[in-house]
C-alpha cells in the first residue's frame, strides 16, 4: 500500500511504501519421555484449510512484534506466559502465493508436561509432532523450522539452554538423552559424562532414582551459580 504525503521543506508529494503484510510464525519445542518434539497447527480456514504448520498468523496496527507473537501463540495453542526468542526474519519473494509477506520468526523450549495444548483462533487443532515425523508444512515453515533446530543446536553446544525441559533432579542418562536429542547424534555415555561432570555445572545429590526396574542411578541437580556464569560467559561443548 502507497500513502502520499507532502514534504514540508521541498513542497514536493512523495511516496512512502508502507508495509502491512508481516506475519508472526513460531517454533516451539518440546521435550517429552527422551523424545525432543515440535508444536504444529491446522488450519481451520483460509487458503490453506486443513494443512499443517506453525503457529502464527498478522500482526495487529496497534502491537508490538513480541506481543503479537505471545498473543498468536496463545490464541491458535492456548500456550501463555512463555519466553519467545527472535530468530529473523524470513522474506523470499515467492513464499506466500498471494502477495508479498515477509515472516518474523520466535521460537521457544518447553517441557509439555507444564503446559497443556489447546486449538484455538483459526486453527481446527494442534498437536506435538516429533521432529523426525514432521509432515510436508505450509509455505516455508520446513525452512523456518530447520533453521530454528540448526540455530537450537549450535546454542546448545556454546550456552546451558534447554536445561529447563529436565525435571529438577534428574541423571546422566537423562541430560545425555536431551543432548542427542537436540543435536541429532548418538554419544558415547562415558565420554559424554567426562565432558558434563569436567565443567563443574552439576551438582551430584545423595539421592539415586526411585521405583524403577534396572539399577537406580545417581540424581544430580545444576548448580545455579555456575550456570548462571556460564549462561553469561558461554562454554565450548564439542562432542
Amino acid at each position: 500500500m502507497l500513502k502520499k504525503f507532502i514534504d514540508k521543506e521541498s513542497g514536493r508529494v512523495i511516496e512512502r511504501t508502507v508495509m502491512n503484510s508481516i506475519t508472526i510464525d513460531c517454533v516451539i519445542f518440546g521435550f517429552d519421555n527422551g523424545s525432543l518434539e515440535v508444536l504444529l497447527v491446522q488450519h481451520g480456514e483460509g487458503i490453506r484449510k486443513g494443512e499443517w504448520g506453525l503457529p502464527g498468523g498478522w500482526i495487529k496496527a496497534n502491537e508490538g512484534i513480541d506481543a503479537a507473537a505471545h498473543r498468536l501463540l496463545a490464541e491458535l495453542t492456548g500456550l501463555d506466559k512463555i519466553y519467545l526468542e527472535q530468530l529473523k526474519a524470513f522474506g523470499e519473494t515467492n513464499r506466500f502465493p498471494l502477495g508479498r509477506v515477509i515472516t518474523i520468526g520466535y521460537y521457544a523450549m518447553i517441557k509439555k508436561e507444564d503446559f497443556n495444548v489447546k486449538a484455538g483462533s483459526t486453527a481446527s487443532d494442534a498437536k506435538w509432532y516429533k521432529i523426525e515425523d514432521i509432515p510436508n508444512l505450509i509455505y516455508d515453515h520446513n525452512e523456518i523450522f530447520q533453521y530454528s533446530l540448526t540455530n537450537l543446536r549450535n546454542r546448545v553446544k556454546q550456552t546451558p539452554v534447554g536445561f529447563n525441559l529436565l525435571p529438577e533432579k534428574f541423571t546422566l542418562f537423562e541430560l545425555m538423552k536431551l543432548y542427542e536429542e537436540i543435536l541429532g547424534i548418538k554419544m558415547d555415555k562415558s565420554n559424554f559424562r567426562r565432558k558434563i561432570l569436567h565443567m563443574k555445572l552439576l551438582r551430584p545429590l545423595d539421592e539415586k532414582q526411585k521405583d524403577v526396574t534396572h539399577r537406580a542411578a545417581k540424581l544430580y541437580v545444576f548448580d545455579e551459580a555456575i550456570y548462571e556464569k556460564l549462561t553469561q560467559k558461554g562454554f565450548n561443548f564439542e562432542f
